[in-house]
């Protein structure tokens, strides 16, 4: 009986092997799906029966899509520029903003959308699409701004976002170079006896939920062994209406944001004084989609070539001129002829060569978009600090454009 087996045994390998040199496996029934999947793929004439190929494809085949093919999921995105295409192929760039922080995203009286991530949310359309008049102004509340961005309702996030590990790890968001180097503090009532964080033992404070704010402020009261009572709101409007009703001492938001409430404050600016201490760090910038690399790539160096075009000196007034500059960096940033052997740089990012010119044409440099929105002349009155050239001693420096 034993021997009858392995006669058996040897002759199944010997048909086997005979099929696999003749290239005519239609009498052998292959049992092993990725045998199966193998002869499939190498030879049409090495199919077994119709029905029974169609079943044993529908498995290979889904195991082999899964290994192979690259993601299309809108919120995960892929390295082939998904966004970046579908934005291109729109027309416009759909960005995630607020609507109710002076100075930075905020509806004027008119009725536009206007301020400092407004403007760059312009800087990404015209890198882009050539036109930064081409965006759709998404408002979200700080608790909606990472479900609509993971969701791709968004194609971009521009909403003083401040950028933290979590938010890398555990968001799926990925943050573009920085726009604005922030940190958090207090604002009170200016007759009010709060002179530092250390004065505010038993309080209440307005602080907005779902935020680094609201978690900084519980770091630095417990280290501070200072008793108080958050009370937390999901947009700014019913928080300074909160604020106002004084059904809260203090006032704790990123100091941009403050200066800003500070500077439209329905009783005027001299009702508030922001203490002097900042007790956090809030590097803000615009966020996309984790994994979207040719998309990133594009939101970032537009972003870039406004602190670029700084360092360069071109604003939107001599752009032009620079056209014809006799600098080979200056007129690689500005893709133009005559900085390598006569040819116009191109540094792969999916965009057009004078996608620079149009971002300081349309909207300006970086120095332009900080001092008409937020600087020194404004209601808000910031001056440079840490968002200053890294040549001034500020933390603002674009990688080089080669």
């Amino acid at each position: 009986m034993r021997v009858l087996t392995r006669i058996t045994s040897l002759a199944c390998v010997l048909v086997l092997a005979l099929a696999a040199c003749t290239g005519n496996g239609d009498d052998v029934a292959v049992e092993d799906p990725e045998l199966e999947g193998d002869a499939g793929a190498g030879a049409e004439d090495d199919l077994p029966d119709p029905e029974e190929a169609e079943g044993a494809a529908t498995e290979t085949d889904a195991e082999t899509d899964a290994a192979t093919e690259p993601e299309t999921d809108v919120a995960q995105g892929d390295a082939g520029g998904e966004t970046l295409q579908a934005v291109q192929d729109r027309g416009s760039v759909v960005c995630g903003v607020n609507d109710a922080v002076p100075g930075f995203g905020f509806t004027d009286e008119g009725g536009e959308f206007s301020g400092f991530d407004i403007e760059f949310c312009r800087v990404i359309a015209a890198a882009v699409l050539g036109d930064a008049e081409a965006v759709e102004f998404r408002p979200l509340t700080a608790e909606q701004r990472f479900t609509a961005l993971q969701s791709g309702e968004i194609d971009v996030l521009v909403r003083n976002t401040t950028w933290t590990s979590s938010r890398d790890g555990g968001e799926g968001a990925q943050f573009a170079t920085t726009t604005f180097y922030d940190g958090q503090g207090m604002m009170v009532r200016s007759d009010s006896e709060f002179e530092a964080i250390e004065d505010m033992q038993n309080t209440a404070i307005c602080v907005l939920s779902g935020t680094t704010t609201e978690l900084n402020l519980t770091s630095r009261f417990a280290a501070g062994g200072i008793e108080y009572e958050p009370v937390p709101f999901e947009d700014n409007e019913t928080l300074q209406q909160a604020f106002e009703q004084e059904r809260c001492d203090g006032w704790t938001s990123d100091k941009s944001q403050l200066a800003g409430v500070r500077s439209a404050f329905p009783e005027g600016p001299e009702a508030l004084r922001i203490l002097d201490e900042t007790f956090s760090k809030e590097p803000l910038g615009p966020a996309v989609r984790e994994g979207e690399a040719d998309w990133f790539d594009a939101v970032n160096w537009a972003v870039i070539a406004t602190i670029e075009a700084e360092e360069f000196e071109i604003d939107s007034t001599n752009v032009q001129d620079n056209l014809s500059s006799d600098n080979p960096d200056i007129l690689r940033f500005l893709g133009q002829p005559g900085a390598e052997d006569d040819a116009v740089f191109d540094a792969g990012l999916g965009l057009d060569a004078e996608f620079a010119v149009n971002v300081i044409e349309q909207v300006g440099n970086y120095a332009e978009i900080y001092d008409r929105n937020v600087g020194p002349d404004t209601g808000l009155g910031l001056e440079r600090g840490v968002n200053a050239l890294w040549t001034e001693g500020g933390l603002m420096y674009a990688p080089p454009y080669r």
